[in-house]
This record gives structure tokens, sequence and C-alpha cells, in this order.
């Protein structure tokens, strides 16, 4: 077992990477660059299954950096880097264009090509520094990297680069083309560059993981590319609005370029996020598939699958096991770690219940989700016997050690959790959202013993669940404020800071819905609408910091989830008009990015800065930000299909700007249907006989 002194926790703030930082992610591969596509120093480096194997990365020309003219990004895991050679003593411009194009997975493919736009054939020495320091990517995130021996053999066309400490690592770097001049740290060429041509190198970076090569799947890359491959379904979400268009397209190729299959037998899941967080994410990855149902319901049952494979099944203090409970994050062998899994999360375990019963209702077939139903009861014991650790009938966290994660919830920073004051909770702490994920996970465990005909637990989860919905009021309601409390600390007190945790209860139902409309009031407020999002904290809680990591930052998924709480509650004044607003405007910083939203940004006023300053450390791309502009368009359509009961419920509330938005080859059972939506009104083609459409 890993001492867990050396795990990381996704509470900690990553190393500081700059905005001008390139990242290019496909699977268990990143790279992260300078604009000009070197790499050296800090976080920079190519990264294969959290060891960086490159850790320096840079091309001169005639000994000098070339200067960058431009960087596209047509793909999540491709770059072509644009510069130019300097000019040389005495001319005003150069002649010489450098053009590198990046590829990367299970290694780097890279192809280095100069252009001579001159009259006269040009001599450039180009020299290509490379070396490795395989470091494993927490002492990286932390800052605490440092060169292990490392043995570097040239070889014909190859630089041979190999971990000295008797890991297995090392890397080959190949040059096809112009031979070069092969000596340790660098590969040097004397090119002649014809006038009016070209000269061109293809290098191929190689990771050799337990002494044997791994096949570098990013060369001759064909044409269609593989992050469309994350699923297996032709459906296809667009919007005539460009901008929205862009979005859209966007987050498929960015939620493709996440997916790893980790398995034999082809169970596979959503990363949680590039550069740092390249692995499974209990929570992260249960959300993302929710999100995601609408596009496949094939990634919703492999995560389950993989989540089910490493459920709890003893207590460990180091790791946070305990029996029945969901993981929290999956590491790979590396430097820092060995393959290791850590359980302290508090929610992934409700959510995997609520994902299964979910996922049926979008077409996972009966047997396959019958088979996780011991999963599913394991996590519902998890929730009664280790959860609720007073017996108070509410789930609440304290870490079992000191090695463990102070805080356990999607806000798992240590200063996360405040009152009003901006005063720390002690534990134990019962989170609002939590007790709604639980309460939403007893009625997806009550909808699937109906379905397999489980009378008794079909009887009394709901009055489980009921039960739980009036306690929670009871003691989460702040009537002098308005709201419902963060949540319950030690002494039962009530954590009295407004937050966005308040909507993800909104969208679990537990909500009363005679508070619903307060509590909407409140949410709408500026302190907590940013203009661009929801806030994670309220402009004027004691702890409220808009550069903050969770006390006040806008966190994309979270508003989405916030959207998806108000349509359901949109029979309730105000509810509509703000899922609107809060769509509308996450989108418009969606736009302002480049049509990529980071996994967090500065929760600023949106008329104070526009565009949203960034948070500079922030993933990107990231499995819940990625998939929150498809959770937008499914909440705001009011999409609702259920499979078994072959019922599709449709309320479209569009904003305008969003024009004609279309939902091409929806898999329902065998039948592919097409939604086409603007404003309120929608149509739907192709929905088979049998089938009650109901378009409200």
């Amino acid at each position: 077992m890993t001492d867990p002194q050396t795990l990381p926790h996704r509470s900690e703030l990553p190393f500081d990477t700059s905005p001008q930082t390139v990242t290019l992610v496909e699977a268990t591969t990143f790279c992260a660059s300078d604009p000009r596509g070197d790499i050296g120093g800090a976080a920079a480096g190519l990264y294969y299954r959290d060891t960086r194997l490159l850790s320096r990365w840079e091309l001169l020309a005639d000994g000098h950096p070339a200067e960058q003219l431009a960087l596209d990004m047509p793909e999540p895991d491709e770059a072509r880097f644009v510069l130019r050679v300097p000019p040389r003593a005495g001319l005003a411009d150069s002649t010489l264009l450098i053009e590198r194009r990046r590829l990367v997975g299970e290694g780097l493919a890279e192809t280095v090509t100069v252009r001579n736009l001159g009259h006269e054939d040009t001599v450039l020495g180009l020299v290509l520094h490379a070396d490795a320091d395989f470091a494993g990517l927490l002492a990286v995130k932390q800052g605490r990297a440092h060169r292990v021996p490392v043995t570097a053999t040239p070889a014909e066309h190859e630089l041979l680069l190999h971990d000295q400490s008797g890991t297995g690592h090392g890397v080959a770097v190949r040059a096809d083309g112009p031979a070069p001049v092969i000596v340790p740290g660098q590969l040097r060429w004397q090119a002649v560059v014809p006038a009016q041509g070209e000269w061109e190198v293809r290098l191929l970076v190689q990771p050799i993981s337990g002494h044997r090569r791994v096949e570098v799947t990013c060369v001759d890359r064909c044409a269609e590319h593989p992050a469309r491959h994350w699923r297996a379904t032709p459906t296809a979400l667009t919007a005539s609005a460009p901008a929205l268009d862009l979005v859209l397209r966007r987050a498929d190729t960015d939620l493709g370029a996440l997916r790893i299959d980790d398995s034999a037998a082809g169970a596979g899941y959503v990363a949680a996020g590039a550069p740092w967080f390249m692995t499974l994410f209990g929570r992260d990855s249960l959300l993302t598939s929710w999100m995601t149902l609408p596009l496949d319901h094939g990634l919703a049952l492999s995560t389950l699958r993989e989540l089910a494979a490493t459920q709890g099944t003893r207590v460990d203090a180091f790791t946070e096991e305990q029996p029945g409970r969901i993981m929290h994050e999956l590491r790979h062998g590396g430097r820092d770690w060995h393959d290791a899994l850590t359980y302290g999360s508090v929610d992934a375990t409700p959510l995997f219940v609520v994902l299964l019963a979910e996922a049926r209702r979008w077409g996972a077939p009966d047997e396959e989700v019958e088979a996780l139903l011991p999963a599913a009861d394991a996590a519902l014991r998890w929730i009664t016997e280790y959860g609720d650790r007073d017996g108070d009938g509410f789930v609440e966290y304290r870490r079992l050690s000191d090695q463990g994660p102070v805080n356990q919830g999607w806000k798992g920073s240590f200063d996360a959790v405040t009152d009003a004051r901006g005063r720390p909770a002690g534990p134990s702490i019962a989170l609002a959202e939590v007790q709604g994920y639980v309460y939403a996970a007893y009625l997806a465990r009550a909808e699937l013993a109906a379905a397999f005909g489980d009378t008794r637990t079909a009887t009394a989860m709901p009055a489980a669940a009921e039960e739980l919905r009036a306690r929670f009021d009871e003691a989460f309601w702040i009537p002098k404020h308005g709201w419902y409390a963060f949540g319950l600390d030690g002494d039962k007190q009530q954590i009295d800071a407004l937050t966005s945790n308040a909507a993800q209860c909104l969208w679990t139902g537990i909500v009363a819905d005679e508070r619903a409309e307060e509590v909407i009031e409140r949410l709408a407020d500026p302190g907590m609408n940013s203009g661009f999002g929801l806030r994670t904290l309220a402009d004027g809680m004691g702890a409220y910091n808009p550069m903050s990591y969770h006390n006040g930052s806008i966190w994309p998924h979270d508003t989405a989830i916030a959207v998806a709480g108000l349509a359901r509650y949109r029979h309730v004044s105000g509810a509509a008009e703000l899922a609107e607003s809060l769509a509308a405007g996450l989108l418009d910083a969606a736009e302002r990015f480049g049509g990529r939203l980071p996994e967090l940004f500065c929760g600023f006023p949106r008329e104070r800065f526009d565009p949203p300053i960034p948070y500079p450390a922030a993933c990107a791309p990231q499995a819940l930000a990625s998939a929150a502009p498809l959770l937008l368009i499914r909440a705001l359509l009011g999409l609702e299909p259920d499979l078994p009961r072959r019922t599709l419920l449709l309320t479209p509330r569009l904003p305008a700007a969003w024009g004609e938005v279309r939902l091409t080859d929806l898999r329902l059972g065998e039948a592919s249907v097409h939604v086409v939506a603007r404003g309120d009104t929608a149509r739907v083609e192709g929905l088979p006989a049998g089938w009650h459409l109901d378009i409200r």
C-alpha cells in the first residue's frame, strides 16, 4: 500500500502554470510548453502516465530561440507553432520561417519544417536540446522536482535517455529525415534550405516503461481525428449560432482527448483534467458521465463498471477506504507513488447510485444495470454504516488520519468550508448538497428496485428519502437569511455562509417547494450571480475572494448543475429566468475563452472585467467544464427521456441568441431520434411508435 503522505489530493492547488502555457492532451499523455513549443523549467514537460519524460525540449536556430508569430491548436492533442528565425546582423528582416507541428498520444511526434522565403540558399544551424528528469507528476505539481541520474546514449538517428535509479523509465528521441549529429542532450543539424524551398525533419519521442518501448499512437495520424472516437454513437449537438456551435464542438473534442480506456474488458472513463489530473476521479468521472448522457450512455456504464471494480472492501485509515465506498482518485505508478487508490470523497458514493438509475433511463441495458445493483447496495450500506458517523441521519465526513484530505466534498480546499464570518468549520461536517445526493440516491434505488421486482426496497427507499428531506429542511434551513446552510459542523451548528451548494440542492430535488422561491432569489442576487456564472461563495461572506480556488470563483460545472436545478423547479417564480441568465452568461464566458471553458475562473463582476479573468492554475481541458455546455443545453431543452417507460419530455426555454439547437441521432434503444428546438418551441422526428411525446 502506498504511503498516503505521497498521495495527491484533489484539493491541492496545482503548481503554477503560466497563462501562456500550451497544453496538449491525449488520454494518459500530455505536453505543456511555451508558445514557441519549447519545454524547460517549472511545470513544463512531456508527461506519460504521471511521469515527466521530457524536462527540456528546446529548439535553437543559429544559437537563438526563434520568434513566435502564431499558434494554432485545431485539436486538444495537436498544435502548430509558427516562428521566424531572428534577422541576422545587418538585415532588417528574416527570410526563414519555422513551423513545428506537434501531436501527442502515448508519446510525441513533431515535424519541424524550415521554409526559405528568400532568393538564395541559406545555411541554418539547428540544435534541439532534449533532456529528461523522470520526475513524478506530484513532485512537479508541488514544485519539488529534482534531477535524477540519467544515462544519455547517442545512437544512429536516436538519443536514448534512461533513468539510472531502476524505475525502468526511459525515453527515445528519434529523427527521421536529415541525419543529425547526436551527442548527450543534443541533436544538431547544419541545414541547407534552398531558395523558395524547405527543409524538414520528423521527430519521434517514444516512452520506455518497464524497460519496454511504448508504441506512439500519434504517428501517421489518420484524417479522422481519434478524439472523436470517445463514444460509439453518431449523436451530435449543434447550434446555428456560430459562437455556441464552436463551444459545443470544442466540448466534444476535449472530452475525447480526456477519454482513457484502462482495461482489457473495454471499460473506460473520462479523466478529470489536464495537466494535473489525467486519471480516474470518482466524483468528476461520475458527474461528467451524467452530463454527457445525451451523447452516449456507454460512457456512464463503463465508468460505473470501473468504479464498481475499485469499490472499497475494508477499512484503511491511510487511504480512507471503507466497505462500499466509491474511490476518490486513482494514480498510476510513478516516482512519487505506486499504482494507488484513495477514497477521501464523501459524495462519489451516493452519486454512483444516482448515475446508475439515470443511465437506465437513457438506454443502458437492463442486464448491465442489474449486474451493478450489488455495488449500488454496497454504496447505500456505506451511507448508513460509515457515512453517517454519528447516527443523526446525515452523511458527514472527518478524515480518518492526519494524512487524509481535510475537506472531502467537491470544494476540497483546506479553507473551503467557512461560515458567514469566514471562520473555518470543524469536523465532522455534513454538507448540504451531499444530503441532496443521498436523497436522490434513495429515490434512484427505489426506481431500480421497482424495475427489477424488489417490492420491499421499492417501498422502503422513498420513505427514507422523504424522512431525510424533512430532517434536512429542519436542520439546514436558515429562516432569517432565506437560504440553506452550507453544512452542519461538528457541534451540529449551521455553517451559515451563502454558497452555490444550495443550487446543487435544487438539482437533487431535496429543496422543499415552499423554500425554493427564497433560495432562487438569493442565487439571483448580484452577490452570487457574477454575470458570467454562479459564484461558489457569495460576495459579502467573510471568506469571499473572487481570485480564490473555492471561495468566490466560478466553476462552470457548478453553474451548469445550478441551471439543471433551476430547470427542475421551473414552476417556481424566477427559476426559468435565472436559469436562462446563468446559462447565457456562462456560454458568453466560454466564447471569450476561445470556446473552451476552463476548470474555473475568477468571480469578478462582469461589469468590472469583461472578458473574465482566468484562474492561473486552472486545468484546461477539464472534464466537468468540458461537459458543462452539454448540460446547459439539456437543462434548457428540458430533455428527459425514459426508455423503459417509452416517454420523452421536452420543455424548451432557449435564449434567442442561441438560434436553432439540433440534437441529431439521439439513440433511444434501436431508434435514432432528431430534436430541433428554438426558443420555447421544439419538434421531434423519428420517435418510434408506441412512445409518448410530451412537449410543454
